[in-house]
C-alpha cells in the first residue's frame, strides 16, 4: 500500500488583485461621466426656481402721490399721514414703496403713499 503525500499547492497571487486597474486618466473620465448629469440638473434647478409668471393684466392698485414741500422731510410726511402710527414704520414703508436708496427727498419730489396711510388720510379730513 502506497501513501500519497499531498504537498501544498502555491495559489499565484494574481488571483488575488483586481481585474480592472484605473489609471488616473480613467478615474478623471469615470468623475467626468458621473458628474456631468448632477451639474447639469443642479443648473436647471438653479435657473427654473424662482420662475415667475407675466401677465397683461394689470393691477387695480391706485396710487394717491404726495409732492413734497421745501423743507419737509419724510418725518414731517409721516407724522402728517399717520399721527398715530410709528414715524419710523411709515418711513420704512414709503422708501421701500418708491425704492429710493436713502431717507433723502428733494422738494417738488413726487412719492407714492401707501394705500392704509392714504385711507387714513382721507378719514381724517
Amino acid at each position: 500500500m502506497s501513501t500519497a503525500i499531498a504537498t501544498p499547492t502555491t495559489f499565484s497571487t494574481a488571483s488575488n488583485q483586481p481585474r480592472l486597474k484605473m489609471t488616473q486618466r480613467g478615474r478623471s473620465v469615470l468623475t467626468a461621466i458621473v458628474a456631468t448629469p448632477l451639474v447639469i440638473v443642479a443648473m436647471m434647478i438653479a435657473l427654473n426656481g424662482g420662475q415667475a409668471t407675466a401677465s397683461l393684466e394689470g393691477s387695480n392698485v391706485d396710487f394717491q402721490y404726495e409732492t413734497v414741500t421745501s423743507g419737509e422731510t419724510l418725518w414731517h410726511l409721516a407724522g402728517e399721514l399717520a399721527p398715530t402710527a410709528d414715524p419710523r414704520d411709515v418711513i420704512d414703508q414709503i422708501v421701500r414703496l418708491n425704492q429710493l436708496t436713502s431717507s433723502d427727498v428733494f422738494a417738488g419730489q413726487e412719492l407714492a403713499i401707501p394705500a392704509q396711510y392714504t385711507q387714513a388720510q382721507s378719514a381724517q379730513k
